[in-house]
């Protein structure tokens, strides 16, 4: 069906069916899924005494819940489930990610294990017991406190390369036990008052002013109070021997914090402590659905310090509420001169924080701020405290609501949203590592809308573009394993047929915006966008082959007849893969170890012997010659040149004379990407931009030296006429 653009009905109204019908899958798979339990098939194949030490067997399923308990004889020792049987486990390759998980009665995780998965990087990158021992880590992790943390009260054990699959492991670990811990009501955890909906807000209407002392006195301000010799006994008590040597310099009884809150998003306190006019300001800041609060400290230790400069992230300060746990960023907070309110004390930090609407925070429940004071006993290294300052609102501030008919809860929409919470506090954590990403692409998109300019001066260009390869090797490739792979297309394949998720690929935030990128320049430059400047592997080619130039190592340039026949390997290769990807995800993500990519950009070669034979022998043959890997075997390049016959443009330059007689580029293409007649050949071309060089170099291009010695004879017989006509008399006695 063809839709017309122009209409104002029809695209809104399919748009709504297409919703429609996707929610009722959704609602189907979950139902689906809730009847065949996927832990009834892993408690078969995995005995309970091997799962959990001193189990004897499994119970039967539990109606409640798709989960068994764990016994030794008669005793119930935990729960066993599977975490895709409570969450959204779809991993980077678009399928589930399922981890069996053992849960005791005072919701303590006794085990997880990764049972099974589709993920390409564990499947052939990461050794088996590297995943084993994360997962064993998570013995013991007290699902209460995860509870109250908001799901973030534990470290995470990254493993290199494996940075998208290991954080949505851990996400469904603590997610889905949570959810056990709750639905069977163990550790103290209650679904019911969990899934309660609210039965108050927050009165709009009430804009009566107090003075400092009625708020103090009421707990409309809650206060938390700290001295030195509190904090110095504290940091002794943790047994760290060098705290001693960093004691907080005073008297035992002189103030380390004192530190003040209260929610002023509530129009009665927020006028009381801020005045009308900054009142306004902040109603005027805030967007539909935000709260905040202001915090107030004096002392020698600062609630702020100096994080939010460094990454524009408070650290010493997270407000808690049950689940939900807030970390404020620079953009989320202001500074206030003074406090408006009659009897106020002078505080040194008066700060306003903003409560984003999508956080889960609900101002009439009881939260806590957490306050984590912190001391420097080494050069790079600290120990660290936490204090609560809790906070409940007082009832005056709040208009009851009429009890609710029926209280449900979305499960499929709750899940999606943990799943966009999930990725889009991995784009948080790597705002810096985006902006660079973002600037490195702009610098690219102007090297080629503007490449006659650049490529002006072969010397500058040439070191430009050896930085650049050097900072897609080191910032790109070592650094943040932003490698782009053909196993990313066959998991782009299986996710489209499995059913498709923006989730998955938003995971890896640098990957995602690279393959973007892929896609907007293959449609202006084709694949030499990517293949020539931003594959790691590639720059890793082209950096060691410049080293062997330098000390003298000969460079082999193959006959065009043998070249010519073993540039298509890498499409045979591709299709290849692509057929067993077909038949078998896992098979073909196993042979496109043909990449070598993992081995030497995402494992920095720590890996068995065969594969780093394998990609030391890549880069050996590139020493001699230049880009061997990508010319013929890469099928990751196969794969973009096939899209990139579609490319608009052709950016780069040619003279009429270029292959006939003048084979200068095509001799100096370091990827023999120029047939001897003088055609680029776009499907290899890398677009290093080296012909661009030669186009205009006055030493080099036959054209260009014609030309110069045409001017130069011109400029000659214009002085010589100049010298007849102005300067007769000195032409004839000459």
């Amino acid at each position: 069906m063809r839709l017309n653009p122009t209409s104002g009905l029809r695209f809104p109204l399919v748009a709504r069916i297409i919703a429609a019908l996707q929610l009722v899958f959704l609602v189907i798979a979950s139902g689906a899924q809730a009847q065949t339990p996927v832990i009834q098939k892993f408690i078969s194949e995995i005995p309970a005494s091997e799962f959990v030490k001193g189990a004897t067997a499994y119970g039967a399923m539990l109606e409640a819940i798709p989960a068994v308990p764990v016994l030794n004889g008669s005793e119930v020792l935990g729960y066993a489930y599977i975490t895709s049987d409570f969450v959204s486990t779809t991993g980077y390759s678009g399928k589930p990610i399922h981890v069996m998980v053992a849960i005791d009665t005072e919701a303590r995780l006794l085990r997880a294990e990764l049972v099974k998965h589709s993920e390409p990087i564990v499947l052939i990158g990461i050794p088996d017991s590297k995943i084993k021992a994360m997962t064993e880590g998570y013995s013991g992790l007290d699902i209460v406190a995860e509870a109250e943390a908001g799901g973030s009260g534990h470290d995470i054990d990254i493993i290199s390369g494996a940075t998208v699959t290991i954080m949505i492991i851990d996400d469904s670990i603590v997610r889905s036990s949570i959810k056990v811990a709750r639905a069977l009501g163990l550790g103290g955890l209650n679904n019911d008052a969990a899934n309660a909906g609210p039965t108050h807000v927050l009165n709009m209407d009430n804009r009566e002013v107090h003075d400092w002392d009625t708020m103090a006195g009421d707990g409309t301000v809650r206060r938390m109070t700290l001295d030195i010799g509190q904090i110095n006994e504290a940091f002794a008590a943790t047994g760290d021997a060098r705290a001693l040597k960093h004691e907080e310099e005073g008297a035992p009884d002189d103030t380390y914090i004192d530190m003040h809150t209260a929610l002023i998003s509530a129009p009665s306190i927020g006028l009381s402590l801020m005045g009308e006019s900054e009142y306004g300001n902040l109603v005027d800041w805030m967007e539909e659905g935000e709260q905040a609060i202001l915090i107030m400290g004096r002392g020698v230790f600062s609630f702020k310090g100096n994080g939010y400069v460094r990454g524009g992230i408070f650290d010493r300060i997270q407000l808690i509420q049950g689940d939900v746990s807030v970390r404020f960023h620079d953009r989320q907070h202001r500074r206030l001169g003074a406090l408006a309110t009659e009897g106020a004390p002078t505080f040194a930090e008066i700060d306003m924080f903003k409560i984003p609407a999508d956080s889960g925070f609900d101002p009439t429940k009881p939260w806590r701020l957490q306050l984590l004071a912190q001391r420097v006993v080494g050069p790079i290294e600290k120990i660290f405290l936490t204090y609560d300052l809790g906070y409940n609102i007082p009832p005056q501030y709040l208009t009851a609501l009429a009890p609710p008919v029926a209280a449900s809860v979305d499960e499929v929409e709750a899940d999606a949203a943990a799943r966009k919470a999930l990725w889009q506090r991995i784009w948080k954590s790597k705002t810096v590592e985006v902006g660079l990403l973002i600037g490195m692409l702009t610098v690219l998109t102007g090297v080629f809308f503007f490449q006659m300019q650049v490529t002006r001066y072969a010397r500058a260009f040439y070191w430009f573009r050896m930085g650049f390869l050097l900072m897609t090797l080191v910032f790109l490739g070592w650094h943040q394993n932003a490698q782009l792979s053909v196993v990313n297309l066959m998991a782009l394949g299986a996710s489209l047929v499995s059913g498709f998720s923006w989730d998955a690929f938003l995971m890896d935030p640098l990957v995602f915006i690279l393959w973007t990128s892929v896609a907007v320049t293959l449609l202006f430059w084709g694949r030499g966008g990517y293949c020539g400047w931003l594959c790691p592997f590639g720059a890793l080619q082209e950096i060691s082959n410049q080293i062997a130039r330098f000390f003298k190592v000969p460079q082999w340039t193959l006959p065009w007849g043998l070249h010519e026949r073993l540039w298509p390997l890498k499409y045979m290769i591709f299709l290849g893969l692509f057929g067993l990807s077909l038949i078998s995800i896992p098979l073909a993500e196993q042979y496109a170890e043909i990449e070598p990519f993992k081995t030497s950009i995402i494992l920095k070669f720590a890996r068995s012997w065969p594969y780093v034979l394998f990609a030391t022998a890549m880069l050996g043959a590139g020493l001699f010659i230049e880009r061997f890997y990508c010319r013929y075997l890469c099928p990751l390049g196969a794969a973009l040149a096939i899209p990139g016959r579609i490319r608009m443009f052709d950016w780069l330059k040619r003279y009429k004379e270029c292959g006939s007689p003048c084979q200068t580029c095509a001799n100096e293409c370091f990827v023999q990407a120029i047939h001897p007649t003088g055609e680029i050949n776009p499907n290899e071309c890398l677009s290093c931009l080296h012909c661009q060089v030669l186009y205009q170099d006055h030493s080099k291009c036959p054209v260009v030296i014609k030309g110069d010695k045409r001017r130069a004879k011109m400029a000659t017989s214009t002085d010589a006429l100049d010298r007849l006509v102005n300067h007769p008399n000195s032409t004839k006695e000459s």
